[in-house]
Formats: C-alpha cells, structure tokens, sequence
C-alpha cells in the first residue's frame, strides 16, 4: 500500500500541469476522474477572481439583451423628452379630463356593467372587479345601449364606466369610459383568473381601500391610460388593509395582480396574491365618451395584425 500510495502522490504532481482537454489522454479512470474535478475547481476560481477584479474595477456588468432592453427609441417616451415638452406635457396634464381626479375635487364612482344576458364567469368577474374598486357597483344593463348608459350615469353622479364584453361564455373585453368628458379607452381582456380558480379564499378580501402600483408605463400614451386606470380607485389608500392592486405594462401587455402584504420579523415583505388575475392588451384610445361612429380616435389599431407591428422591439405604452 505504501508503494501505491506513493505512486498516486507522484502522478498527482504529473497531472497537475495538464488542462481539462488533455484529462482524456489518462488511462488510470480513477486518476482522470480526480483531474477532471480539480480542473473545474480551479476554472471556476478563476472565473470568480475575474468577476471580483470586474465588480473592484467599476466596469459595467454584461446585461442580457432581451426585447424589453433592446426596445426601439420613441420621442413621445417621457424620459427622451427635454425641458421645454416635459413643460408642456405637464401644462397638458394639468387641464385635460383627468385632472380634477389628481387634484382631488371629487370621489370616484364606478358604475361595472355586461354585455346583455351575461354568463356566470362574467357576473362573477364583475362581482370580484367591485370588491376591489372602492365605491363601485355592478347592474345590469338591461339591453340599453351604451351612450344611453353614460347618460343615465352622469345624471346620477358616476364618474367612471366599465363595461365587461364577453363571448363564448368568457370575457374577453373591457371598456372603461371616464364620465362625464372622456376619454374612452377599449382593452382587449384575456387569461382571466377567478378567485376560486386560484383556490383563494374569497372571505381575505378586506373592504379597505387599495394602494395602486402603476409600473413601467413610459410613453404620452402610456401615461395617459396608467392615470385612467389609477382614476377609477380612491386617491387616499387605507394602508390598515395592507392590500396592494398592480397594474404592470410590459410589452404593451398590462398584467393586473391583486396582493396583500404583511412584513416578516426580518423587514422583508410577504405576498398573498388575493385574485383575481387578468391582462389587459390596448385596442384604442378615444377622445369623449363612447361614439363608435363618429368618435375622434386618439389610438387605435385595426383587426389587421400587421398594422402596428412594424416591429417585434417596437412598443407603445
């Protein structure tokens, strides 16, 4: 044993000088199995003093390229705007539809309605839409048209509108008209999940107002809809709750997350996602309130598919 012993040490001195390529060329199987792993060990050290010495010498870490990074420039994105339109927006914002909403001259309150003779999911999806939006209530439309219902609703003091499309049992849009001048904006709504779809208790939904997070909306446009969406809940959160509404743009596909959240002993918090779950995808933005006809459109794209995706890195929220 003493011999092999001393062989083994002798031709582990040998072996040290030969890379992970030349491993192959060691016919003892236990000794090139021995090298292969202390090849990698030493390679991966090495990798980390070059990440360590990278990080120490301040230069910038490889980023992923992915299609959110590599989105084309817009001039109407917030953040490419100069002085003079970021003024300009900001007068604009100050006088348009919205903006007696962010100066908190009034409550909101929001009239959810269905297409005629709606089926069980979108009830339920509507009932679900008023325990989350404070101050709202859910009726039938009973066959009455939509520019008659925005009507009848301004009469009787609601500031916002959503009516709940559907076909083939399944809701599949959504049309939020802010009252009593507009704007009109027509989403596209799918991948809908109810609370007992995501085996949620539905008795956790506090009737506390929510806090709203509106994520990564960064165009004129984006802007826009992310401030109709924030209009239709109340402006002053009750943090009691602890209950969180996340609207969160990402390829101009806005994903919307219903959470509640309670810190841990550590500071960090955890989420319970309440439900439901829904993405809403843009179809057009009108100026006023409905008018299918005559209606002056501020953003729209047409049934074909091509007309808007000039490009996959191009984006418009």
């Amino acid at each position: 044993m003493d011999s092999l012993e001393a062989e083994l040490i002798h031709n582990e001195k040998e072996i040290n000088l030969v890379d992970l390529k030349s491993a192959n060329q060691i016919r003892n199987k236990t000794l090139r199995r021995a090298q292969v792993l202390k090849d990698k060990r030493l390679k991966s050290k090495l990798k980390k003093e070059e990440r360590k010495k990278k990080n120490d010498s301040g230069t910038q870490k490889n980023v992923p390229k992915t299609i959110d990074s590599m989105r084309e420039k817009d001039h109407t994105m917030l953040v490419y705007m100069d002085e003079e339109d970021q003024l300009e927006l900001n007068l604009e914002l100050d006088r348009d539809e919205l903006s007696s909403y962010f100066q908190k001259t009034y409550e909101p309150k929001v009239l959810i309605t269905f297409s005629d003779n709606p089926h069980q999911k979108c009830r339920i999806f509507g009932r679900e839409l008023t325990r989350i939006i404070p101050n709202s209530v859910s009726l039938y439309r009973s066959r009455s048209g939509v520019k008659k219902m925005v009507q009848s609703a301004i009469g009787k003091g609601f500031t916002d509108i959503i009516v709940i499309n559907e076909d083939r049992c399944q809701p599949n849009g959504l049309l939020v008209i802010h009252l009593p001048e507009g704007p009109t904006a027509h989403f596209r709504l799918s991948n809908v999940k109810l609370t007992p779809e995501l085996k949620r208790n539905y008795k956790e939904i506090s009737e506390h107002r929510p806090e709203v997070i509106l994520n990564n909306f960064n165009t004129h446009l984006g802007n826009t809809v992310s401030r109709m969406l924030a209009a239709l809940f109340h402006y002053e959160p009750e943090f009691k709750g602890r209950r969180a509404v996340t609207f969160h743009n990402q390829r101009d596909y806005i994903f919307f997350r219903h959470h509640r959240y309670e810190f841990t002993s550590n500071g960090k918090a955890k989420l319970r996602e309440l439900g439901p779950r829904f993405t809403l995808k843009l179809r057009s933005l009108q100026h006023g309130t409905f008018d299918s006809k005559t209606g002056d459109y501020e953003w729209i794209i047409t049934d074909k598919r091509h007309d808007l995706e000039t490009s996959r890195r191009r984006f418009y929220l």
